[in-house]
């Protein structure tokens, strides 16, 4: 009979595609992977994996087995999350993962009171441009610029943000400040690297100028502002960032204005993790003390 440490074992073969990544993931070495991986398939009487130099290819018997384990793994965590939930105080890792500006300008900031609420809660904070794999265990939570299509993940709208037009104060005493939407194919402008850009929402620029002149492409939204406060050109940066910096002004308020989503995601499995209940709960409040500037 399969135990939960095969399932484990096997889940983590699924997920990371290779029995190295599989080693670390459940904290044993790669010959332990390997032989107790031969040892499940001979249990089964199947072949799980196809074998490669460059990683292992789930069979039609893997992905039998695959709605199977992760039931377990459920129940597991289920359990795992009952006995926790006697427990008041709050303990434990999770990882969360959200694009740039929203980790800087609306987590960060506000980490000490999650810390003060919740001493032995170890917050991961990893900001990104592309999308997490939560189905991998990437990551426990995320905050994504749109909803999953599909897996076993629970999703919700988090808060609407906005976008606006920025030019340097310096840049524009130079230059001249646009009057309307037709001045703008006279400046250069920053904006991101396309083929880096984890979600098209994050490229805004062509909803205002389309052929815009480019001087400066980033996969980073703070390496954007950075430039455009450094008078590079204008861009389109996050309101919620660019208000406070006062060598930035906001050009055409009244004409340019591009509405956002933060979507909070989690896998299914882990959200009645006390936890990860605690830091939803953070979230949520983070973005209601900044709600007025979103």
């Amino acid at each position: 009979m399969l135990s939960s440490d095969d399932l484990r074992l096997f889940l983590a073969m699924m997920r990371e595609g290779n029995m190295l990544a599989a080693a670390r993931r459940t904290g044993v070495d790669h010959s332990t992977v390997a032989r107790r991986l031969n040892a499940m398939e001979a249990m089964l009487d199947a072949r799980l994996f196809d074998r490669s130099p460059r990683g292992v290819t789930p069979t039609p018997a893997a992905f039998a087995l695959l709605g199977h384990a992760e039931r377990i793994e459920s129940e597991l965590l289920a359990a795992a999350a009952s006995v926790a939930g006697r427990d008041r105080e709050v303990d434990g890792t999770v990882r969360l993962t959200t694009p740039e500006a929203f980790a800087a300008h609306l987590v960060a900031p506000h980490i000490a009171a999650l810390r003060a609420r919740h001493p032995r809660l170890m917050l991961e904070l990893a900001s990104e441009s592309r999308s997490t794999s939560l189905s991998k265990r990437e990551a426990d939570i995320a905050v994504m610029l749109k909803p999953p299509p599909r897996g076993r993940l629970v999703a919700r709208k988090l808060t609407d943000y906005r976008l606006g037009l920025y030019g340097a104060r310096d840049y524009l005493e130079a230059t001249g400040m646009p009057e309307s939407r037709a001045d703008l194919s006279q400046h250069p402008f920053v904006s991101y690297i396309e083929e880096l850009a984890g979600f098209p929402e994050m490229i805004a620029l062509d909803q205002i100028l389309s052929g815009a002149r480019i001087a400066f492409r980033a996969s980073s939204s703070a390496a954007q502002h950075a430039a455009v406060a450094a008078g590079m050109g204008l861009g389109v940066l996050h309101v919620f960032a660019a208000r406070d910096d006062s060598r930035l002004v906001r050009l055409l308020p009244d004409q340019v204005e591009i509405w956002r989503s933060y979507w909070l995601v989690m896998h299914a499995d882990l959200q009645r993790l006390p936890r990860v209940r605690a830091t939803v709960d953070f979230l949520d409040e983070a973005v209601r003390l900044r709600r007025e500037v979103l």
